[in-house]
Order: structure tokens, then C-alpha cells, then sequence
């Protein structure tokens, strides 16, 4: 966590030199294009329970791997009303970040939220391109667009947050993310695959196993768990209206 708070202190500095020396380049006359910013969230107000708004739904969406303290079928829900369950989540966050577990959303915890989001949307430890389909579609051609599919994934990149730091911070390959139906269909996927939506990935946490992983995704928030021999899917189906909204857990 040490090395994520001094990213987040070293980003300001950090951006304004890469914007100086676009400047310098452009008054030579050569062309440049500029790094993105680091996105950081812009809260405005400590959040707590009883708030309502667009950023307690975000914050929702940070949290949503904090769902229990042990093997729950419960999630997050992403409302925007801050009830017990998102205080619940946040209290569990910041008791892994290290920080005051009040369930109050003040300038610490929202530093420590900050510091798990890269400068184009991703997460810290994830790329979307670990979750384009492997066909080259990118996130286009599934079952619904490509814009809604890479907020799909978002999501769950906050949640497989939470699950690398149960994990002891141990690094998760993923095997396959988002697929395009024609993938989806070459790898023999069922036509209404998690997958095809962006919602579904599965993944393998370096030196633990299918089992550790499995406990990890319980506390999660996951709504869909299957066990394999070498790896582990997990979905958030009972988060979405895509025709698979109740819990299920193949473990």
C-alpha cells in the first residue's frame, strides 16, 4: 500500500512535466500526442452512510469486492444509496488498505480508492487488454456494445482488485475475458455466455490454487463461481439483466 500512496503523491508532478514537454515539442514544430491523465476519481464530499448520488455509485463499484467477511451469496449493490451493506464494504476496505474502519468515506480512504485506478480507466493490476476477446475483436461483436462491455469490465477489474489483495497481493492471469460470439462460439461457449457481456473472467492466482481462489471469490461479491481443474470462472450475473440473474456457484 506504501508504494501505491507515493504514486499517488509523485501523479501531479508527475502529469505536469509530461505536459511541459508536449508544450516544448509543439512550439519546435513537431507533432506529439500527450500521455492520458491519470483519472483520478474527483470526490467532492466525505461520503457515509445515508448519501445518495453518481459517486456513492461509483464508490459502489470500488467496494463491490468487499462484499463479506466469509463465504456469502451477497453483493454490492451499485444504487447509489450508501445503506449497510455499501458501509459494510467500505469498513472491509479500508481494514485491508490499513486505514480507520469507519465505514466513512473520508480523504484517506478516497486516496487509497484513487490509488487503484490507472490513467486510462483500468485498474492498477489490470489492463483491458488482458480481457479483449482473443480474436482480435477487441471488445466489439458480443452481445452488447463495445462501450457497455468495457464498463462491464471495469467493474470487474475492481473486484478482482479485492480478490489480489486477499490473495496476499499474489499477481491473476487471466485466461479469457470478454469474448465475441464468434469466439465465444469457437472455444464452445453457450450462446448467452457471461462472457459475450464482459462480466466474466477466468482467472489463475500465481502460487495458490483452484480451491484458495474459489474461497477468495465467495467473499466477493461473485455471483457466478464454477470450478475447474486449473482455473476458476467468475461472473457477476446477478448484477445485470442478461438472462442468467440468479446465483450460481459450481464449486
Amino acid at each position: 500500500m506504501g508504494g501505491e500512496r507515493i504514486r499517488s503523491v509523485l501523479a501531479a508532478p508527475v502529469r505536469l512535466c509530461a505536459a511541459v514537454a508536449v508544450a516544448l515539442l509543439v512550439v519546435a514544430g513537431v507533432s506529439a500526442v500527450a500521455a492520458p491523465e491519470a483519472a483520478a476519481y474527483s470526490w467532492t464530499r466525505q461520503l457515509q452512510e445515508g448519501d445518495s448520488g453518481d459517486d456513492v455509485q461509483e464508490l459502489q463499484i470500488r467496494v463491490a469486492g468487499w462484499a463479506a467477511d466469509e463465504a456469502s451469496k451477497t453483493n454490492v449493490a451499485v444504487d447509489g444509496q450508501f445503506g449497510p451493506g455499501t458501509k459494510a464494504a467500505v469498513s472491509r476496505f479500508q481494514s485491508a488498505y490499513g486505514l480507520s474502519a469507519s465505514g466513512v468515506v473520508d480523504t484517506p480512504t478516497q486516496d487509497a480508492l484513487n490509488a487503484l485506478e490507472d490513467s486510462d480507466g483500468s485498474t492498477a493490476h489490470f489492463d483491458f487488454a488482458e480481457f479483449e476477446s482473443k480474436d482480435g475483436a477487441g471488445f466489439g461483436s458480443g452481445n452488447v456494445d463495445a462501450s457497455t462491455v468495457q464498463e462491464n469490465v471495469r467493474r470487474l477489474m475492481y473486484k478482482l482488485e479485492a480478490v489480489r489483495t486477499k490473495a496476499g497481493d499474489a499477481a491473476i492471469t487471466v485466461n479469457s475475458g470478454f469474448r465475441s460470439l464468434a469466439h465465444n462460439e469457437s472455444v464452445g461457449g453457450v450462446p448467452n455466455s457471461q462472457h459475450t457481456y464482459g462480466i466474466a473472467a477466468d482467472v489463475v492466482i500465481s502460487g495458490q490454487g483452484v480451491g484458495d481462489t474459489i474461497g477468495y471469490a465467495q467473499t466477493s461479491g461473485f455471483s457466478g463461481i464454477i470450478r475447474y481443474d486449473t482455473f476458476t470462472h467468475v461472473d457477476s450475473r446477478a448484477e445485470y439483466d442478461y438472462g442468467a440473474s440468479s446465483w450460481y456457484w459450481s464449486v
